[in-house]
């Protein structure tokens, strides 16, 4: 059988601040530009999970869809959307919330789940702006 990769896609909406706390606001202006700005800024980002897999003779499916969407908001969506990464997200509690960071903590939030759900996660790539986006493979 061949191997098949599936992405979902959900989007969610979060505020945050790049910065280290014990550096001076003018290192971080300095190092982070306008993300370091003190009162937050938000970004509307898409997430994409991708999952890899044989297709089942009976179903023709690698993986669910509505269950993989299921998890992926049981497990990051619901705990991230109109929310604040640095203030309210517990599994981004003591990193630097830069969508690299972001990346592999949802890898680590959504591994074990959508495992039990069947499937083998093989990418989470997350859309920030436009312009950036980041891809992580857990490596």
């Amino acid at each position: 059988m061949a191997t098949v990769h599936i992405t979902r896609r959900e989007r969610f909406s979060a505020a945050h601040r790049l910065g280290r706390p014990e550096w001076s606001a003018e290192k971080n202006l300095e190092t982070f530009g306008k993300c370091s700005n003190p009162n937050w800024h938000g970004h509307n980002y898409e997430l994409w999970v991708t999952v890899k897999g044989e297709t089942d003779k009976k179903t023709g499916f690698v993986i669910n869809l509505s269950a993989l969407s299921r998890v992926m908001h049981e497990h990051v969506i619901d705990l991230v959307d109109h929310k604040n990464l640095d203030l309210d997200v517990p599994f981004m509690n003591g990193l630097i919330s830069t969508t690299e960071n972001l990346a592999v903590a949802i890898w680590r939030q959504l591994e074990k789940p959508v495992a039990a759900i069947g499937g083998k996660l093989l990418r989470v790539k997350i859309q920030e702006t436009e312009n950036n986006s980041v891809e992580y493979f857990g490596e």
